[in-house]
């Protein structure tokens, strides 16, 4: 997140210095906020500082807007702090990190089930971010190829994805010159239609993407369907339009809930996927991974090779140093876990968005956007909004330390307003039932007040049938 120039002239002096409790016993020196301070000052005055500051952030087990991994297990932690000066990019210096990352992306590429005979490709990132960019840029690369090849102009490659996609998507279509070009949503509809999609595809586009997990309602796109449908246009095109998985959340979830589901490389079109590990794949933040089907797919021109580190080293990342630890994280789970434990993972938080779902269904005041089935997401708009708005019921859960979002859909649905739980691993049962039992109690009192207390201008919502 960008930051701007505090000017110092504008604030008053509590505003600019910590006001030190706990580091008086040490020292009577002001601390400034926003300027290096002159003198040292015991480490545990330090920490104390910093520590009282985050306890205003939210509490982490109650925030149910993120997908984002809060707990791991204290062996998982113990190896992380182990390998917190590790630079994952010193390949010469720690060769068996580079090892196991390498374990990491043969073990996605097998679950996401790469056809044997090829060498599968792929890398860890900071996450599904720059995973996009890496995938995005070789998409790119691919298609110019084939244009010149061809003798044909490549100066306006284009992307077409559902106006759902995440707002990584479109940084890369801005920062790489790509025209992005979105499939609208519809009142009915929150994913990307097949189609509606191939209505927008020529032989410009550099893939079609395909979500596996809509940020918004948790639900996965079609991309078996869309596979089988641009197979169809390239056929009698002579173009080779392929299709990328974005499965920054679905893919540490579809290969254990739903193996018979066909979205990954089963599917000819599907050249690269993406998955986050710091989300299902249960590891803190921040750990992503891009896996390509083949050697063919990576282009080599994208390929650096440094030897200032000691001995040849390939790379191809937008950041170079980063923590190593994530990926020793990852490489946790995977050996401790394997298929029977994030299977059972899995099955457990789909129960328990099952169960969610069920007891808001009872109510009889509200309407469901999320799919059973897919993500273990709940997602939800209220039948009436009269008395009580979602946006209320937002902000009136965050009195109680939940962190429950209220957001209307993306554009061309964008006067739908609904409230989103993400079911993660450390968010049991029992917590559910005190989520719900906050949110029907908080609806009651609305119901009872002589009027509604808005807290939001645009709260002039409808729900959806």
């Amino acid at each position: 997140m960008l930051s701007k120039k505090v000017q110092l002239g504008t604030m008053s002096s509590s505003e600019q210095f910590h006001a030190l409790t706990y580091g008086s016993r040490f020292t009577a020196q002001s601390v400034p906020k926003y300027e290096m301070p002159d003198q040292s000052m015991p480490a545990n005055v330090a920490y104390q500082i910093v520590h009282d500051e985050l306890n205003l952030d939210g509490n982490p087990a109650l925030n149910l807007a993120s997908f984002v991994t809060t707990w791991m297990e204290p062996e998982a932690e113990r190896l992380m702090v182990e390998t917190l000066g590790k630079n994952y990019i010193d390949q010469d210096e720690y060769p068996q990190t580079t090892e196991i990352q390498n374990r990491c992306v043969n073990m996605l590429a097998h679950l996401y089930n790469a056809p044997e005979g090829h060498t599968a490709m792929g890398t860890g990132t900071v996450g599904s971010s720059e995973a996009i960019h890496l995938a995005g840029l070789a998409l790119k690369w691919n298609w110019r190829k084939r244009r010149q090849a061809q003798g044909k102009p490549a100066d306006k490659p284009n992307l077409v994805m559902g106006g759902n996609v995440q707002v990584c998507w479109e940084k890369f279509a801005r920062y790489f010159e790509v025209e992005p070009r979105y499939v609208p949503l519809t009142s009915k509809r929150y994913v990307l239609g097949v189609d509606e999609a191939l209505e927008m595809v020529d032989e410009n586009t550099i893939a079609v993407v395909g979500i596996l997990g809509s940020t918004y309602t948790g639900e996965y796109e079609p991309i078996e369907q869309l596979n089988d449908a641009l197979e169809r246009l390239n056929a009698r095109t002579g173009w080779e339009v392929p299709i990328h998985v974005d499965a920054a959340s679905g893919g540490f979830v579809a290969p254990f809930s739903s193996p018979e589901l066909k979205w990954d490389f089963r599917l000819p079109l599907v050249r690269s996927i993406n998955a986050s590990g710091h989300k299902y794949g249960l590891v803190y933040p921040g750990v992503g991974w891009v896996v390509w089907r083949s050697e063919a797919e990576l282009p080599e021109e994208l390929i650096f090779h440094v030897n200032y580190l000691g001995g040849d080293q390939p790379t191809f990342n937008l950041n170079f140093s980063r923590g190593a630890n994530q990926i020793i994280a990852q490489y946790y789970n995977l050996l401790r876990l394997g298929r029977e434990g994030y299977t059972r993972i899995m099955d457990n938080l789909q129960l328990n968005a099952q169960y969610i779902t069920e007891r808001l269904e009872e109510t009889g005041k509200v309407n469901m956007l999320s799919k059973l089935g897919d993500l273990p997401v709940v997602t939800f708009a209220l039948k009436d909004s009269s008395r009580v708005t979602v946006f209320d019921i937002s902000a009136r859960l965050r009195q109680r330390g939940w962190i429950m979002p209220a957001y209307t859909m993306a554009a061309d649905a964008q006067d739908i307003a609904v409230l989103r739980i993400v079911v993660r691993e450390g968010f049991s049962r029992d917590m559910a039932d005190l989520l719900l039992d906050d949110i029907f109690r908080l609806v009651a009192e609305a119901e009872k007040a002589p009027s509604a207390t808005t807290t939001r201008a645009t709260a002039k919502t409808r729900g959806v049938c």
